[in-house]
């Protein structure tokens, strides 16, 4: 009798205990569907109209963005992870000149580039973050690197580049980042300050002669206008087919910078975070002072772990921004593939593609997010 109670009382925990597993894995199952994937990017939000934007720029702008999204789609629809996606599309985003990151990042006032990024992980709240490169040819790998191969989160300065060189990424010699119109926005930048000029960076191009001595300067189709009056990061998030979300940034920072300044983009939960648990991922840009204060990527995370709505949850940090007298905007995704876009500016160079919808790529505020 012994016996025989014994096997039925273990035959009943077995069945609990397979009942509980099949209930964990259903719930997870809803919260994730098995192959089912999402991505989103960013190029930058800030005073971007129409007027401002001839049609063959605007073309080249949308051209860049999808090259951008392609990249990271090639990797989430062929079962790649959301890490490796992030990585891959904001790798595009960091060589394309038009763009704030990478080659196309703004000087400081010195007339130097330090590039800032940073990639999370949302499955373990792993991240890591690097701030003032000036070597380092795409930013965000030396940040998948410092995730990878060390016990950090965040190298700045020659520290990280030095990292960055040990661990074989690619490193350029800074004429490398000099676009033209980049340095004329410092030359522009820095008269209306009253301070001085610096010399060109060695190996860069001489100055494009003027026709006359008022005659404006031509500038190469593929740069980023003179005019730009935007907020220039670039950052992607996404979800893999395995449920997985996470997001990556990075950014040039802002034109005749000065005091080895760092905006949001580096520090984890302001610019760039993503938490499975808290359900999603997000990459902001924006003025990053104030994205700093006011902890916009975590924030936004907080509010869909406390039964948001991931747009409801984006719209009130991007509010809250305003109110402390920021703009910007952020991406962001949830393990269940919902995307989010928010801004308070009149444009935000965007994009987003997932397996249960074809690609949008869009520029201004009122066009369809």
């Amino acid at each position: 009798m012994k016996h025989s109670a014994l096997g039925f009382a273990r035959a009943v925990a077995v069945a609990a205990l397979a009942a509980l597993v099949a209930g964990q894995v259903q719930a997870q199952d809803a919260a994730s569907p098995q192959g089912q994937w999402a991505l989103a990017l960013h190029g930058g939000a800030g005073v971007i109209e129409r007027a401002s934007l001839s049609p063959e720029r605007d073309a080249l702008y949308r051209q860049g963005l999808q090259q951008a999204l392609d990249a990271g789609q090639a990797v989430l629809a062929s079962g790649g992870s959301a890490l490796d996606a992030v990585e891959a599309t904001v790798r595009v985003l960091e060589d394309n000149p038009l763009f704030n990151a990478g080659k196309g990042a703004v000087f400081t006032s010195a007339g130097k580039n330090e590039l800032d990024a940073a990639i999370m992980d949302g499955t373990d709240l792993n991240a890591a973050s690097v701030a003032g490169l000036t070597r380092t040819r795409n930013p965000v790998r030396a940040a998948r690197a410092v995730l990878e191969q060390s016990p950090h989160v965040m190298l700045i300065g020659e520290g990280a580049e030095t990292f960055a060189a040990s661990v074989g990424l690619e490193q350029v010699t800074p004429s490398y980042y000099f676009t033209e119109s980049r340095w004329q926005a410092l030359e522009k930048a820095l008269r209306d300050r009253g301070e001085p000029v610096p010399a060109r960076p060695e190996g860069a191009p001489a100055a494009p002669a003027r026709l006359g001595p008022a005659a404006p300067l031509a500038f190469n189709l593929h740069e980023a206008p003179l005019d730009e009056r935007k907020f220039g990061t670039v950052g992607a998030v996404a979800l893999d087919q395995s449920g997985r979300i996470a997001a990556a940034t990075s950014t040039g920072g802002m034109t005749a910078k000065r005091w080895g300044r760092v905006g949001d983009v580096p520090v984890i939960g302001a610019g760039t975070y993503a938490s499975n648990a808290d359900g999603c991922a997000v990459s902001a840009t924006g003025a990053g002072e104030y994205f700093i204060r006011a902890t916009v990527a975590r924030d936004i995370c907080h509010g869909t772990a406390s039964g948001q709505s991931l747009q409801a949850a984006a719209d009130a940090e991007i509010a809250e921004v305003g109110r402390l007298g920021g703009d910007g905007g952020v991406i962001a995704v949830a393990p269940d593939g919902t995307v989010a876009f928010a801004m308070n500016t009149s444009g935000m160079y965007r994009a987003t593609v997932s397996s249960n919808a074809a690609a949008r790529v869009a520029i201004y505020a009122d066009e369809e997010k």
